[in-house]
């Protein structure tokens, strides 16, 4: 953390006046009795010099409020026995709302870096609460006087709201409690204290009045959905509590959720139970990277101490073992499971005809809530030529049973990282084309520049900074056109592979017609709690965003599920703190929270360890003695930041580091951790002890050496 050191002056100054004002003994004069005994003599001074009084009265009022100094509330009776009711309101006001900026200010310029950098994971909810509806929590605070106003000043300074919001809330806020001491200053005789002024009737009407802005917020938002809704008609009652569109991950936890809970759900699929993860996505890729794996162990036999080793193979074979995992998985996804689990499974596509009914199958159902985890789908870029060549996404590369001789791989992200790999493995001459300057952009560049050394050493082809342009048919030849840096690349090609990402499912059933909001992105617009512009619609997965990864999906749904049943008493904000994820290419790529780019954006301060996997001793023994561990904590802790890891199994390694970053363990608590010898996981408690040989401290070693010395004699 950088220190502020151009605080301290300012620091000093307040700390001087502030031990000077008890040291003279001034809190006398800001009494009820000195004012008591003293009101004749400020009123004949006050008719003598009026405008002079109030400038000094006003000086000496933001004075107090601006150091947090006692005695406001004798300064605003004072204000109310000088001025009168009108005009003492008005300067009491001023002043009052005037020092306590200034005090907002000092507190902001002195405390917030070193409160937000200390505690900042701590107060991101409330952050991210005042950024949203700061104005309505701080009227709600000054409204009510039982909170001290100098606490409330002192702590918005730590916290995002600006100061134009805080100086004109402030203002309107505190003005009723101004009038009643104003109020109660005119009749300063027959006060006896200043805590005789608030009683529980009048404190009790202050924190009714405190709540209304809020009250009223959540009316409005209340109303607005109800608008939104109201011109459907709400049937008199539903068949099911809720009706889950989609059965992929998020479908599939949404309603075994609410099944639980013994929640009628409806299930409805128009395509395969388990959706993209089952069927196109993670398990046929992830067999299939384990098929090609074999091969290149093989082709590395001498490094395992055999002299050859040959494989014989047909394609066919491997393409039919990736669906027979499938089957194997299969159950866990099926109709019949999740029937005796108590969901009621439709097989048909669905129409969303009103945010209460949809149509499947002819007939029409009700539900008080619908989730939509319809998921995504490969998009596919306008590239002329491209349909009338023919190509295959990662949703139909499953269908062939002929291996393509000469294959290209669009796109550099994980899906098409991962089937680049496992096609050359297997025996394709892979080009692999990527218009940015390198492949896997979401990671640091050496992260990505390791997998694309190992990629070029296994013979793919990797052309970075190549736009495509144009695919074409030239003396029967299948050609790729790319463009790089304005030179005109030829591609020669059997299969071509789109890979350049996913696209939401939201077109189809009924949300155009119903005006679901859609984002920029192409995803359904949801809120913190995963609903639609429609209040009893929710969303997860994929279809929903921004992350579109199985486990994300199963995380979302728990929160669309739970919120849709139990929303009216408890709500839940959908938490994306730390989201990790992994590309399973070899060596693997598994991420959790910021890396070097991402940490540099934000402006973060942070500190790099790494350590070289080259170097433990399981990963020798294995013959995987490559990779690296990267990572980021906060400057001068051993907060975790973000872990990036790249070598085998990295996705595996990275969960130790998930789990101490959602629960706020850092470095030490890893490094003092026993790690089973020997195993691939020591390699987390080394890189711990990197950082902590980092921080070392040095001047007490030194004083170590001499007393050692000294004990030798």
């Amino acid at each position: 953390m950088k220190k502020n050191r151009s605080g301290l002056p300012v620091f000093l100054f307040i700390l001087i006046l502030v031990i000077l004002f008890f040291v003279f003994d001034l809190d006398r004069f800001l009494t009820l009795e000195y004012l008591k005994s003293s009101k004749d003599s400020f009123n004949n001074y006050y008719e003598a010099h009026g405008t002079l009084t109030i400038l000094i009265y006003m000086v000496i009022y933001i004075a107090v409020t601006a150091l947090s100094l006692p005695g406001a509330a004798v300064m605003s009776l004072a204000g109310g026995a000088l001025f009168g009711l009108l005009k003492g309101t008005i300067v009491v006001s001023f002043a009052s709302s005037i020092g306590a900026t200034i005090a907002f200010l000092v507190s902001r310029f002195l405390l917030k870096n070193y409160v937000q950098e200390k505690f900042g994971d701590k107060l991101e909810t409330i952050n991210n609460g005042i950024k949203k509806d700061g104005a309505f929590y701080l009227f709600t605070l000054r409204l009510v006087p039982v909170f001290p106003f100098f606490v409330i000043n002192l702590a918005m300074g730590f916290t995002p709201i600006r100061t134009g919001v805080f100086y004109i809330v402030s203002q309107i806020g505190m003005l009723p409690g101004t009038i009643v001491f104003i109020n109660a200053g005119t009749q300063l005789g027959n006060i006896e204290s200043t805590s005789g002024i608030l009683t529980p009737g009048l404190l009790f009407s202050f924190a009714l009045l405190g709540v209304f802005p809020l009250i009223a917020k959540k009316a409005v938002s209340f109303f607005k959905t109800r608008r939104i809704i109201s011109k459907y008609p709400r049937p008199k009652k539903y068949d099911y509590n809720i009706a889950v569109i989609g059965a992929g991950s998020a479908g599939l936890v949404s309603s075994y959720i609410a099944a639980t809970v013994r929640a009628k759900v409806v299930l409805i699929e128009k395509n395969k139970m388990g959706g993209d993860c089952l069927n196109t996505g993670c398990v046929p890729s992830k067999a299939l990277i384990r098929s090609a794996k074999i091969l290149s162990y093989a082709k590395r036999a001498e490094e395992f101490g055999f002299k050859t080793a040959n494989i014989d193979f047909d394609f066919n074979d491997i393409m039919e073992r990736v669906q027979s995992v499938i089957k194997k998985v299969e159950p866990h996804d099926s109709i019949e499971r999740y029937t005796e689990l108590g969901v009621e499974c439709i097989e048909g596509e669905a129409k969303i005809s009103s945010p209460y009914t949809i149509e499947v199958n002819g007939n029409s159902i009700t539900a008080k809530n619908i989730i939509i985890a319809s998921g995504g789908s490969p998009y596919v870029p306008p590239i002329p030529g491209l349909e009338k060549t023919g190509y295959l996404t990662s949703d139909t590369v499953w269908d062939i049973r002929k291996l393509p001789e000469r294959m290209i791989v669009i796109g550099g992200g994980p899906i098409g990282c991962e089937l680049a790999q496992a096609f050359s493995r297997l025996g394709s001459k892979i080009t692999q084309v990527q218009r940015s300057e390198r492949i896997m952009v979401k990671e640091d560049s050496e992260i990505s520049d390791f997998v694309k050394n190992k990629f070029l050493s296994e013979g793919i082809n990797v052309l970075t900074e190549h736009k495509t342009k144009e695919v074409i048919v030239k003396d029967g030849k299948k050609i790729l056109i790319c463009d790089n840096n304005g030179d005109e690349i030829y591609v020669e090609f059997d299969e071509i592979l789109v890979a350049v990402g996913r696209k939401a499912n939201t077109s189809g059933f009924g949300l155009e017609e119903l005006g679901v909001r859609i984002t920029n992105r192409g995803t359904i617009e949801t809120n913190e709690l995963l609903q639609t512009n429609f209040p009893n619609i929710y969303c997860a997965g994929d279809v929903a965003g921004p992350y579109q990864f199985t486990h994300t999906a199963s995380h979302q749904a728990w929160y669309a599920s739970v919120n849709a049943m139990f929303g009216n008493l408890k709500s839940f904000k959908v938490d994306y703190r730390v989201i990790p994820w992994c590309t399973f290419t070899d060596p693997e790529v598994a991420r959790v929270g910021l890396n070097e780019k991402e940490a540099k954006a934000a402006g973060i301060d942070y500190e790099v360890t790494t350590y070289g996997i080259d170097d433990l001793d399981r990963a020798i023994a294995d013959s995987e003695d490559h990779g690296l561990i990267k990572i980021l904590t906060k400057q001068g802790s051993d907060k975790i930041l973000g872990v990036t890891i790249v070598g085998s199994h990295a996705g595996d390694l990275i969960s130790e580091y998930i789990l101490a970053m959602k629960h706020g363990l850092g470095l030490n608590k890893i490094l003092g951790t026993i790690h089973i010898y020997p195993t691939l996981a020591e390699a987390n408690k080394f890189a711990a002890g990197e950082w902590k040989k980092a921080h070392a401290p040095e001047k007490v070693l030194k004083w170590l050496e001499k007393f050692h010395t000294w004990m030798r004699g």
